[in-house]
């Protein structure tokens, strides 16, 4: 490989492409290659030249609603707590005061090397704040949502209005349960998937989110048997977010099972599934609905959105809230 090889220049000089392919420049190249956390080049399948990754400064409004509601951070709402699910794993929690925060957006893997997964782009809906759990692309679109505040994945406390969100770093499942074996990939790009020494894009951040006197976790695609500090450090959960699916994807029935028995949530609504709404088969995901009416307790949801009480919550017991089909599309 000679030297201008290696020069990875910006995508136009005086109106010149890159001639790798028609509309793949070097830099493109290298960048659809690596999206996906492998060094291969046969992942650089984009035929589009590299663009600026953020549109964010083109987003519609303004921050007069945060600057309202960062007057009251600190403060207790009695009220509901809204959660609106958008398919996939991605949860929007409204708080009594009206904070909202919405976590793992999901987009198709610009790179192209796992297929096409959803049907559409996530909505560009409104909201305070988006978070990731994790940066692989079917939690990663948070240039989607018209978001004034991107906190990504982050690890440690953050305070606004009527709501405390608390990140515990962990790390990804790196060994697939269940028939469809896609850890085994990034061995086959050279990559090591567990840890300690495991890439970056297997990094975990599982958020706990507290407000109008309900604790939220959103447990993403961690791992099912993270060390003892995880677990004291976590304490009570009343909402449990849990990504389990027909083809056992990420955690498999039982392990999803003992992730219940060990926090005994008051209610558990399952994410990453395939959905008729937003997703496709060739996730290779299957629905939920074995796991789900395998269980003590259950509700076949008939919208796309809850609205809890926690009065009503505490009442509860490993109650499973299932929102099946049913997603937001806007």
């Amino acid at each position: 490989m000679d030297k201008d090889e290696l020069n990875l220049r910006p995508t136009l000089l005086r109106g010149d492409k890159d001639h790798l392919a028609p509309g793949l420049s070097r830099r493109s190249f290298f960048m659809a290659a690596g999206a996906a956390g492998f060094g291969g080049a046969a992942t650089a399948l984009s035929t589009s030249p590299a663009e600026a990754q953020s549109t964010d400064w083109t987003q519609p409004g303004n921050n007069n609603g945060v600057i309202e509601l960062q007057k009251t951070t600190g403060s207790t709402v009695d009220g509901a707590v809204g959660i609106d699910y958008f398919g996939h794993c991605a949860i929007k929690i409204t708080s009594p005061g009206g904070a909202t925060v919405l976590f793992d957006p999901w987009r198709d893997d610009p790179s192209g090397a796992w297929g096409l997964w959803f049907k559409n782009e996530f909505p560009e809906t409104p909201v305070d704040i988006c978070m990731s759990t994790h940066t692989h692309f079917d939690h990663d679109a948070i240039h989607r949502p018209v978001s004034t505040m991107v906190l990504d994945r982050m690890v440690g406390n953050f305070e606004f209005a009527d709501m405390k969100i608390t990140g515990f770093a962990d790390k990804h499942v790196c060994r697939a349960p269940g028939w469809y074996d896609w850890t085994n990939a990034l061995g086959e790009f050279g990559v090591q998937a567990c840890p300690p020494d495991n890439v970056s894009h297997m990094d975990m951040v599982v958020y706990l989110v507290e407000t109008g006197g309900i604790r939220t976790l959103i447990w993403g695609d961690n791992r099912h048997n993270p060390p003892k500090e995880f677990w004291d450090a976590i304490g009570q959960v009343d909402v449990l977010t849990l990504p389990v699916d027909g083809s056992q994807h990420i955690l498999d029935y039982q392990q999803g099972n003992d992730i219940v028995t060990k926090l005994k949530p008051k209610i558990i609504i399952p994410t990453h599934y395939l959905s008729e709404t937003t997703s496709y088969t060739l996730t290779t995901l299957q629905n939920a609905d074995e796991w789900v009416k395998s269980q003590n307790s259950y509700k076949m949801l008939d919208t796309a959105s809850l609205s809890l009480e926690a009065d009503d919550v505490a009442g509860m017991d490993r109650e499973f809230l299932y929102f099946g089909h049913n997603a937001q599309t806007s």
